[in-house]
C-alpha cells in the first residue's frame, strides 16, 4: 500500500516509516503539520493516511481537524489518527459523517508491530478501527453480558453494518431495504440496546468484540 505519514515529530515519522516500509508498504510522504497534511493526502491520494493527532499549528487536535477538512473533499479518505492519551471526546468528530476506513489508536500500540500495521491495513480496507481503551473509557462497562438477543436477526443486519462504518445509503443498497426503512431498524436498534446515537453503537459493538475486561 501506498502511505502518507504525519507527524511533527522527525524521529517518530522515521520510525513508522521503517515499519511500513519493513513490512511491505510504499510510504509516499511524510508531513509535519496540519495543512501539509491537507495538501499533500489531497494531492497524493495514498492508500492509508497515518496521523498524530497533536500536530502545530494548533496541537490539541490538529490531526484530527485535518482528517475532516480532507474528508469534506475526499469522502472516505482511509486516515489511522494516532494519540499519545486516551481522549474519548475525540470520537464524535472522528466518526460524525457516519463513514468507515478511519481509526484511532494510543501510539503505544505502535510497539506491537504486527497490530499496528494490521490497523493500517483494516483502514485502508475501508474498516473502522478503534483502540481498546479509548472504547473502554467511553462506555465505562456495566452492561448486560449479551444485549444483542434483544435483536431480531434482520435488526442484527443493520446492526452490524453500522458497526463496519456503513452509511445509511450503503446499508440500503447491501440489505435491498429502502431508505426510510433502514432508518425505523436504527432507530428501534437504539432504544432495544440503550445507546444515544450510531457513535455509541459502533463502540458498543467494538466492546463486545473485546469481552469483558479482566
Amino acid at each position: 500500500m501506498r502511505v502518507l505519514i504525519a507527524d511533527d515529530s522527525v524521529l517518530l515519522r522515521e520510525g513508522l516509516a521503517l515499519i511500513l516500509t519493513d513490512g511491505g508498504h510504499e510510504v509516499v510522504g511524510g508531513v509535519g503539520d496540519g495543512e501539509a497534511l491537507v495538501s499533500e493526502a489531497l494531492r497524493l491520494r495514498p492508500d492509508v493516511v497515518v496521523a498524530d493527532i497533536r500536530m502545530p499549528p494548533s496541537h490539541p487536535d490538529e490531526g484530527l481537524r485535518a482528517t475532516t477538512r480532507i474528508r469534506d473533499q475526499w469522502p472516505g479518505a482511509p486516515i489511522l489518527l494516532l494519540s499519545q492519551y486516551v481522549v474519548a471526546g475525540y470520537l464524535p468528530d472522528l466518526l460524525a459523517d457516519g463513514g468507515g476506513a478511519l481509526g484511532y489508536l494510543l501510539k503505544d500500540r505502535v510497539g506491537d508491530i504486527d497490530a499496528f500495521l494490521g490497523a493500517v491495513e483494516r483502514v485502508a480496507r475501508g474498516e473502522l478501527v478503534l483502540d481498546p481503551d479509548v472504547v473502554s473509557q467511553v462506555l465505562q462497562r456495566g452492561r448486560r453480558d449479551d444485549p444483542l438477543t434483544e435483536l431480531t436477526p434482520r435488526e442484527r443486519d443493520v446492526f452490524d453494518a453500522i458497526a463496519r462504518g456503513l452509511t445509511n445509503s450503503e446499508i440500503s443498497s447491501g440489505l435491498h431495504l429502502a431508505p426510510s426503512t433502514v432508518k425505523s431498524y436504527i432507530n428501534t436498534i437504539f432504544a432495544k440496546l440503550g445507546v444515544r446515537d450510531r457513535v455509541h453503537a459502533v463502540l458498543l459493538a467494538h466492546d463486545l468484540e473485546r469481552g469483558p475486561l479482566p
